[in-house]
């Protein structure tokens, strides 16, 4: 029996990439990276009725790397729920999450000042782990990656320290850094993905896209 053939129509439609996808995220660091791979994006923050902080609550037992999973996830379908209220075109949405862990201690973002100073004295001088998770729905299709990188801090004076929290720049940030800061000057090695410290690894990110078929700078094409 002859095979079936689509329909040119229908096979251009299954060879098309997406002109652009949605970011669940409000980091401006992720908003960099995608530009860097040349991905065009718009935003879908949270409605003003949505707790989005909730979905970052740890619970008991939890591993950093079950934390991330979990949370990158619960972004990523909260996202989706929203981009269907709204009546969004279809496009695939990207979600991810990032946190700082020694052991099995996660080290979200400070509360204040005073939880900041405390998580960078915790981190002086010692290797620890920046843990990111990146998601992308397609439709019904999830799929999801985790990237894991070491970071060691040479020891942090007092000083060091309490500028760089009145700087400001410690907050918002899980560990209560960011690598691309001032204080990136005092990390004596990282093992892993600089991207993935900055909140987005990029290969794992890039991988998802292409199989999510989304245009990028180096897949062009259609």
């Amino acid at each position: 029996m002859a095979s079936r053939r689509l329909p040119a129509r229908l096979r251009a439609a299954a060879c098309r990439l997406f002109a652009h996808i949605y970011l669940a995220s409000q980091s401006p660091r992720r908003r960099q990276l995608l530009e860097q791979l040349g991905v065009s994006f718009e935003l879908l923050l949270p409605d003003a009725d949505e707790d989005a902080e909730a979905l970052e609550a740890e619970r008991v037992g939890e591993t950093p790397e079950a934390y991330v999973r979990r949370v990158t996830r619960a972004k990523l379908l909260a996202a989706r729920a929203r981009a269907r209220r709204r009546g969004l075109p279809a496009a695939p949405i990207l979600s991810a999450d990032t946190t700082v862990a020694i052991g099995r201690a996660i080290l979200g973002k400070p509360a204040d000042a005073g939880h900041a100073q405390a998580m960078l004295q915790r981190l002086s001088g010692r290797t620890h782990r920046v843990i990111t998770g990146v998601a992308v729905a397609s439709g019904s299709r999830v799929q999801a990656a985790l990237q894991v990188s070491r970071v060691r801090f040479a020891p942090l004076p007092a000083a060091t320290i309490d500028a760089y929290v009145a700087s400001g720049d410690a907050f918002g940030k899980a560990g209560a850094y960011a690598i691309q800061s001032a204080l990136g000057g005092w990390i004596e090695h990282i093992e892993g993905s600089h991207s993935g410290i900055m909140g987005l690894p990029l290969y794992e990110t890039a991988q998802l896209l292409v199989r999510a078929r989304v245009r990028m700078a180096l897949n062009p094409s259609t």
